[in-house]
């Protein structure tokens, strides 16, 4: 299958954005030879700031092999911002909607095509408070084993510290000059999971393959050891509502 070409609007986007970010930013991008040079393929990227999504695009659009992103549908409506999205190819995602499965068949249709879709499997911004990827959510997974395409890990760190997640103060901090790292790794060994039935144990196993490989490319990045089990953001939530619920019975 042959590469998706660029086309206007994502030459557009890359006139607008790269100039700034080759200008502010130092870059230490790492792993480009792992991304495939043809055909369809999926890659996995750990997010841990509203600026990495520029940072991750900047790396993979000077492979030659630009990513299909899955955004918030809410994007497409804000005026120019939505032209790009829509211009250049990206999914739209309808959380908890009746079109919530179009982002899927779209995902799967696009990597049949030859084309890259990127998946943040995290869903969003980590919760983690030492900025680890979280535990991911399934979607990833279920385009993976269905395509069978190669899966790639993505790990990012230094956006998260211009602009910090979830900061009480909403400051980009652009100096001293920041240096964004992108590192993909070989593709993740799935073939374990190939061939069974889509249970959730075995989207739950997949996931948690893809997003290993991711946390040890954070990890290499880092120069730090993940914790042993990934951050899982519905059951903390859930424990801080048993831990109220429990102070306010007092």
């Amino acid at each position: 299958m042959s590469r998706r070409r660029i086309g206007f609007w994502y030459r557009l986007a890359a006139v607008i954005a790269k100039p700034p970010l080759v200008v502010l930013f130092k870059r230490d991008w790492r792993g480009s030879e792992h991304i495939p040079a043809d055909g369809g393929f999926i890659t996995a990227v750990n997010h841990n700031s509203y600026l990495d999504p520029l940072s991750y695009a900047h790396f993979q659009y000077n492979t030659g092999r630009v990513p299909r992103l899955l955004a918030k549908a809410g994007l497409f409506k804000v005026p120019f911002v939505g032209a790009i999205l829509r211009g250049s190819g990206q999914i739209p995602v309808y959380r908890e909607t009746t079109n919530a499965l179009d982002a899927f068949r779209a995902a799967v249709a696009a990597v049949e095509r030859g084309e890259c879709v990127a998946f943040y499997p995290e869903g969003t911004l980590t919760r983690d408070p030492e900025m680890w990827p979280m535990a991911g959510k399934t979607g990833v997974a279920r385009v993976a084993l269905v395509t069978r395409a190669p899966v790639i890990p993505v790990a990012q760190w230094g956006a998260n510290l211009v602009m910090p997640p979830y900061a009480k103060e909403n400051k980009v901090r652009l100096f001293p000059r920041k240096t964004l790292q992108v590192l993909a790794g070989p593709p993740v060994d799935l073939s374990a999971f190939y061939g069974k039935d889509p249970t959730p144990e075995v989207l739950k196993g997949a996931t948690e393959a893809i997003m290993a490989d991711i946390t040890k490319l954070l990890e290499e990045l880092r120069g730090e050891k993940a914790p042993d089990q990934p951050y899982d953001h519905r059951k903390a939530r859930a424990q801080q509502r048993r831990k109220a619920a429990g102070e306010g019975s007092k």
